[in-house]
């Protein structure tokens, strides 16, 4: 994807105190976002730029002062005026149109990421008002917290099992719905160590400000340790602690399963496990906790 160097530079330059959002992105999908994002500013500002100085132009050619200024009041039409008003605007749509066409193709969130490295699957489960991270190659699963390899491409594969929400780091790049009885996917990659926010960014009812987890991307030697770690912790995510998992809490705190039932996620996102009752309101009656489960 092209852009006007020195521009794009000039830009880059001036936004890097902008970190830890996706104009400080750690991966290529990120990085890619945010090519088009200040793509799309560019093209904008071609527009944005000269109305300004032409508003600033005509009431200073126009002043009362100005007895040299034409005045036509009985002006009516003019050919090419009409063809500057309507070219820029339709010259803009067309770039940007492209921008976003080529876009969508290259980030298609269901294409896999080039690497020589095969990629590590991670299955996600959206709950109220937490997120369940399951790792089925390990056999481990995390609660608010999601550790990577850096370098190595993610696999993610993302359900909910209560309402609509929406799985987001924005340095890592795209934001994807996680959909209750589907299966979404997105291939992300870290290409350096870090730690990351993750978020939910579609509204979900009372827990939702809350509903953040840790993002931390490793060494592969430390994450293959830290996966060995996780497995000797002992406790295991079969249905009954899912069970306990999915009532609906605020707040809660990052922790791990040494085991989880590997039919587990598909239960979940063909909904043979029973999806969580969703946000509702005081007169429910149904109680909400503070803290974790399991």
């Amino acid at each position: 994807m092209k852009r006007v160097p020195g521009v794009s530079a000039a830009l880059a330059l001036g936004l890097a105190g902008c970190s830890g959002g996706v104009l400080d992105p750690v991966g290529p999908v990120g990085h890619d976002n945010a090519v088009i994002l200040l793509d799309a500013l560019i093209i904008m500002l071609a527009i944005v730029i000269p109305t300004i100085l032409l508003a600033f132009y005509m009431a200073w050619r126009y002043r009362a002062s100005n007895s040299k200024a034409e005045y036509l009041p009985y002006w009516s039409y003019s050919g090419r005026i009409e063809a500057v008003v309507w070219s820029i605007p339709i010259l803009t749509i067309m770039f940007i149109g492209g921008v976003i066409w080529i876009g969508s193709y290259k980030l298609d969130p269901f294409r896999p990421l080039p690497s020589k490295v095969p990629p590590l699957e991670v299955q996600v489960v959206s709950l109220d008002w937490k997120w369940l991270f399951i790792y089925p190659q390990q056999g481990i699963a995390t609660v608010n917290q999601l550790v990577v390899p850096a370098g190595v491409p993610v696999r993610f594969s993302i359900t909910s099992a209560s309402v609509f929400n929406v799985f987001f780091v924005p340095r890592m790049g795209s934001m994807i719905y996680a959909m209750p009885g589907m299966v979404s996917q997105v291939n992300l990659k870290a290409d350096r160590p870090a730690v990351l926010l993750g978020q939910s960014s579609h509204f979900s009812g009372d827990g939702f400000s809350d509903m953040q987890f840790q993002v931390r991307s490793v060494a592969p030697a430390e994450f293959a340790a830290w996966a060995q770690g996780v497995r000797s912790g002992g406790r295991k995510l079969d249905p009954a602690a899912y069970a306990d998992l999915s009532r609906q809490s605020q707040r809660v705190a990052a922790y791990s399963y040494g085991g989880v039932d590997p039919h587990l996620f598909h239960a979940i996102a063909t909904q043979r496990v029973a999806p969580g009752p969703g946000p509702q309101s005081a007169k429910s009656g149904r109680e909400v906790t503070q803290g974790g489960g399991g």
